[in-house]
């Protein structure tokens, strides 16, 4: 019995000659593309299946019919369908709707893999910043390091200057040079710390400055009156570029003589007295510093005391 597009009830392997054939071929091939809901019953049993899909072909020669199901794609022998009833949904509008989703879950890992990308982009930036403030950090690091290392002052001897009466030392005169390998020293910028009875710091008194020795000796070269409890002078020994001279800068085969007014320095005593040790550090703005330490003889035999 058929009601409108169901063929209910309809068993296909009764229909018997040409009749039965084309009436088979009519009512199948209308379902052909479209949604349905299939009742099958196997030989022997007792309950039917159901079967729902598309029917996507049928083959008459070998009695199969092609579905695709929410199961995949499957036959079902012609024999053992009981009916076939079409339903609402059809494979445009399924397919439609699979592409639609497929579309709304390709938007959400675009949006996942941009977020990554940004992500990924703002890392390797800090990163990079990181680095390149790093690596200049450590060039200016290492850039001072090996001025500090590499440069300084070398105390090449201490002499000192009595008063009339050989009792204690009134001047005393420092010679330096700049270690080797240097750089250049600038006077102006060091600073020449003495301790004795109390700590005293003295910085380069530039009107107390000779480019030459004079005859009378290096404590008659220079005018030791301008000297006082916290400035030192210089005398230039060896100077072939006149820097000492001209700029307070000491090259490096430069050597120069600095002079100290003890008895301004040490009111106390009025300078250093015999067996007395005063310990000091010439210390330049770059490198190394010049470390001393001179002990005053017990008597003093001459004005001039090598210390």
């Amino acid at each position: 019995m058929l009601h409108g597009n169901c063929c209910h009830g309809y068993k296909w392997h009764e229909l018997k000659g040409k009749e039965g054939e084309k009436m088979e071929k009519r009512y199948m091939e209308r379902l052909v593309g479209r949604y349905c809901k299939i009742v099958t019953k196997e030989p022997g049993e007792e309950r039917a299946n159901v079967v729902t899909g598309i029917l996507e072909d049928v083959d008459y020669k070998d009695g199969f019919i092609l579905v695709d199901s929410s199961q995949g794609l499957g036959c079902l022998r012609i024999d053992t369908i009981i009916a076939i009833k079409p339903g609402n949904k059809h494979r445009i509008e399924k397919k439609t709707k699979q592409k639609d989703d497929e579309a709304d879950v390709g938007i959400g890992v675009l949006i996942v893999f941009i977020a990554m990308v940004l992500v990924a982009a703002v890392a390797a930036s800090v990163i990079m910043q990181t680095a390149e403030s790093l690596q200049q950090r450590a060039y200016a690091v290492g850039k001072q390091t090996i001025r500090d290392v590499s440069s300084g002052l070398r105390i090449i001897g201490v002499t000192g200057y009595t008063d009339g009466a050989k009792t204690k030392l009134e001047y005393m005169a420092i010679a330096i040079t700049p270690r080797a390998g240097s750089y250049d020293i600038d006077l102006n910028k060091t600073l020449l710390y003495l301790q004795l009875d109390n700590f005293t710091v003295l910085n380069l008194n530039t009107n107390c400055k000779n480019d030459s020795v004079a005859e009378g000796g290096i404590f008659r070269t220079c005018n030791l009156s301008r000297l006082n409890a916290t400035n030192y002078g210089v005398i230039a020994i060896h100077d072939a570029d006149h820097s000492i001279f001209n700029s307070n800068g000491l090259s490096t085969s430069d050597q120069a003589m600095l002079i100290i007014n003890l008895t301004a320095t040490f009111k106390e005593t009025g300078g250093l007295m015999a067996g007395e040790t005063l310990e000091g550090k010439l210390v330049p703005e770059v490198g190394a510093a010049g470390i001393f330490v001179v002990n005053a003889p017990n008597a003093f035999k001459y004005r001039v005391a090598e210390l």
